[in-house]
């Protein structure tokens, strides 16, 4: 540990492992992690650069440069229709569906303190799912309704976990708990929605249900950008508070955090982020469930890791969109099919080192 101070800048700075700590003449206390940051840009530059890579990928390919181009005013009008149009909203709708997951399980594993306290284990994304196919096998919903049920199902989902895990406060594991059951009851009931359904209806469920970003276009762009212009800034204001609630209720109350409303604003926030998105794509599994461990270990920081697990979500969204399209030749998988290989094989993994580790 080492202070610096220049008499020209100010008050000194406390350096620890790379975190730099420094007070402004008003007394007000700016903590920067330099690996974090590196992180976060180096996630955010990798996302960009699969964003262009995918816009320009596709039976009418469009060179980085064309797509740059196009984005900037300056394209031909085939090129504006291909990359406005067609290729750039399915690319911002994986971009925001990634960054929601990856914040949802941030929220979710920090406030559990568990690794495996995230909404594809909890069984929000199968609540999400039984709205949709209720609005679908039930009622024959259009899109929008489909998305509406699936918001729906979502909060619903939620809210039971919540109520059931509730014994004077919710705690990490009987949340997980809570969640694993519940999840194991609305699959149960998906798969009896599944059985009634007719056969048109049952394929579109089939197709819904294994999540993509095919077809996706500026109506689901705009849902998804109003509600993350709402909910992160939220989330990042409380982040101190999520912080000190991982070191336990005790420590959270003594240091001052209203620990049980903290938790219930930022579990809805979790919520709405995770249904939002499989309202926008359908379940899409594992990329909240791996986005806040992979972002972890890479700025090898304490704490929930907010902005790197909303990075790193993205990122694993969009190139698991471009792998979905591209590497398994004329063959194109739906990008839930790719999550769900890498996120499972994450899982197995995961649940080897807690083992060894003595946590499970």
């Amino acid at each position: 540990m080492t202070t610096t101070h220049d008499p020209a800048t100010g008050p000194p700075a406390l350096r620890v492992r790379g975190t730099r700590a420094v007070r402004t003449r008003g007394g007000l206390s700016v903590r920067f992690d330099v690996r974090a940051f590196t992180v976060v840009v180096l996630l955010i530059v990798a996302a960009l650069t699969a964003s262009v890579v995918l816009i320009g990928t596709g039976d009418f390919p469009i060179s980085a440069a064309d797509v740059l181009k196009t984005l900037f005013g300056e394209g031909t009008a085939i090129q504006e229709y291909i990359v406005g149009d067609l290729r750039l909203p399915r690319v911002l709708v994986g971009l925001l569906v990634g960054a929601s997951l990856g914040l949802g399980g941030a929220i979710f594993q920090s406030i559990s303190r568990n690794p495996l306290g995230s909404p594809d284990v909890l069984g929000l994304g199968q609540g999400s799912t039984a709205g949709a196919l209720i609005m679908i096998v039930l009622f024959s919903g259009s899109a929008n309704q489909v998305a509406l049920g699936a918001l729906v199902g979502g909060l619903v989902t939620g809210i039971a976990i919540y109520l059931l895990a509730w014994k004077r406060g919710v705690h990490g594991y009987r949340l997980v708990l809570v969640g694993i059951g519940v999840s194991a009851i609305v699959t149960a009931v998906n798969g009896y929605l599944i059985t009634k359904a007719d056969i048109v209806d049952a394929a579109r469920a089939i197709v819904w249900m294994t999540g993509s970003l095919n077809g996706r276009d500026w109506k689901q762009v705009w849902p998804l950008l109003v509600m993350c212009a709402v909910l992160v800034p939220l989330v990042l204001a409380n982040t101190r508070a999520l912080r000190m609630m991982e070191m336990g209720d005790d420590v959270s109350y003594a240091l001052g955090v209203r620990v049980e409303r903290t938790r219930l604003l930022l579990m809805v926030a979790a919520v709405l982020l995770t249904a939002g998105a499989t309202a926008a794509a359908g379940p899409v599994g594992f990329v909240a469930l791996t986005s806040p461990q992979l972002a972890r270990r890479l700025t090898r920081s304490p704490g929930p890791n907010i902005v790197p697990s909303m990075c790193m979500g993205a990122t694993l969204l969009i190139v698991a969109d471009w792998a979905s399209q591209r590497a398994f030749g004329a063959d194109q998988l739906p990008v839930g099919v790719v999550t769900g290989v890498l996120g499972g094989v994450y899982l197995l993994w995961l649940l080897v080192t807690e083992r060894k580790a003595g946590r499970i």
